[in-house]
């Protein structure tokens, strides 16, 4: 608006005309397109101050607080000119020290020719954030260090899973402007003013993509950058929380619900193993459905949006009426002391819940809840111990996939891309599919919020 401006005026003044002998149409323009001019200015201010309403600064411009520098190196990252840089020869990843699940990410960032770093988004502080977490790629579009790149290399991509657009960043050497927003499962990248990425992660399949970048189905974590030896400057760093809402037994988008929170819906009784069942005629196993049914209804209950098991010696095993092959299972539970139980997948022993102050059982407990417990030849216990205290809710998401099993315990990750063995038929590899159990030990159980989301067996 002020270079039209001035080009009228310019105009005007080329002319021979004068203020005196100018009409006073003329001069009504001028005052009108001044007007015109302040009031679109005005307007400009105000959408951009509406557009940050919300947004927090992560950096002060002056120094690294509120960032903690993880497996650092070389030069490692410091501040200068208002910007955080990540040095040559150097990196390690800077993390927000504060965690965040749903939010809108803004900066800005200048690149050297060939540079290379990331946005670590969800990510834990230990691991590489780039299979730990999510990385968000940022990489000089026209960068000849690396040669050709894959799709999913390019700038803004989520890295190894989701290519972005290529070709919206300004020359090097001058600012771009980025935005994440991350919502669920949903994740948008705008470059420059240009949406490069929109992906939803509930449409990763590919089993090899998913044992690899497993972290991308964390729902909370850092943000922060991910250096690569190369030079890279941050600014204006800005996020925005989004609200996030997450009611009791209402599955997440692209969940099925099994508990419905009210009564045994979706449930069924136990009948002995998948290789017992297998030899029972159809007559046998009705029958043997008809009692293990009665003991679920004796021994099982909805209650306030729980589900309870009593602690009764004579109760057995909550199944899933249906079968799943592939899949993502998410479970809130919570135990008593001393409590023990597990989770049953494809029908096989478990995903193992237990007290870690409990010190009565023939295993350690101390190493906490989580592990594959009847794996004899693949790791049994979980990496970390990550449980909550005992009488508190914890939250389990496993993934299935082939013979392979994840598990995050209070989005810790605890068992990573580890072989499931069957337990009933050890010379044999994992069944393809089978019943979601949930297993108990005789100590009164609670649990909530049981979704699952089917993944393509192929």
């Amino acid at each position: 608006m002020r270079f039209c401006l001035r080009k009228i005026e310019l105009s005007l003044t080329s002319r021979t005309y004068s203020e005196q002998t100018c009409s006073s149409n003329v001069f009504s323009l001028m005052k009108f397109l001044k007007l015109l001019c302040a009031t679109v200015c005005l307007a400009a201010v105000t959408v951009q101050a509406e557009d940050e309403t919300g947004f927090v600064s992560l950096f002060d411009g002056k120094t690294l607080n509120g960032w903690k520098l993880m497996a650092p190196y070389g030069t490692g990252y410091g501040v200068t000119n208002g910007a955080i840089y990540c040095g040559r020869r150097g990196g390690g990843n800077l993390l927000s020290e504060k965690e965040f699940e749903d939010f809108v990410l803004r900066f800005e960032f200048k690149l050297e020719a060939d540079s290379n770093n990331g946005i670590g988004i969800r990510a834990p502080f230990e691991g590489d954030a780039a299979y730990a977490g999510m990385e968000i790629q940022v990489i000089d579009d026209n960068q000849k260090k690396y040669g050709t790149l894959q799709p999913w290399q390019v700038h803004g991509s989520v890295y190894g899973v989701f290519p972005a657009k290529n070709g919206f960043q300004k020359p090097i050497g001058e600012w771009n402007q980025e935005e994440i927003v991350a919502q669920g499962r949903h994740i948008k990248v705008t470059l420059n003013g240009h949406v490069v990425l929109e992906a939803n992660l509930n449409d990763v399949h590919d089993p090899a993509v998913l044992a690899q970048h497993s972290g991308i189905l964390r729902s909370r974590g850092h943000v922060g950058f991910l250096g690569h030896d190369d030079y890279a400057e941050f600014r204006n760093i800005r996020v925005k929380e989004l609200p996030v809402a997450h009611p009791d037994n209402t599955a997440p988008e692209g969940f099925a619900a099994l508990f419905n929170g009210k009564d045994l819906t979706g449930w069924k009784g136990f009948v002995e193993s998948p290789l017992k069942r297998a030899k029972m005629s159809a007559e046998e196993l009705a029958t043997a459905q008809k009692a293990g049914d009665e003991n679920m209804k004796a021994h099982w209950s909805a209650k306030d949006g729980v589900l309870l098991f009593d602690g009764a010696k004579t109760g057995k095993n909550l199944c899933s009426e249906k079968d799943h092959a592939n899949f993502e299972l998410l479970v809130d539970w919570k135990i008593s002391p001393k409590g023990d139980s597990g989770i049953y997948l494809r029908s096989t022993p478990q995903v193992q819940i237990w007290d870690p102050s409990d010190k009565s059982g023939r295993r350690d407990h101390s190493v906490g809840s989580g592990g594959l417990h009847n794996n004899a030849k693949n790791p049994n216990v979980p990496t970390k111990k990550a449980d909550k205290p005992v009488g508190e809710w914890n939250h389990f998401q496993i993934l299935m996939v082939g013979d392979k099993a994840t598990v995050y315990l209070n989005d810790e990750l605890v068992v990573q891309n580890v072989t499931f063995e069957n337990y009933w038929e050890k010379d044999k590899p994992m069944y393809p599919t089978g019943l979601i159990e949930l297993q108990n030990h005789h100590s009164p159980l609670f649990f909530k919020n049981v979704y699952v989301r089917d993944l393509p067996t192929k």
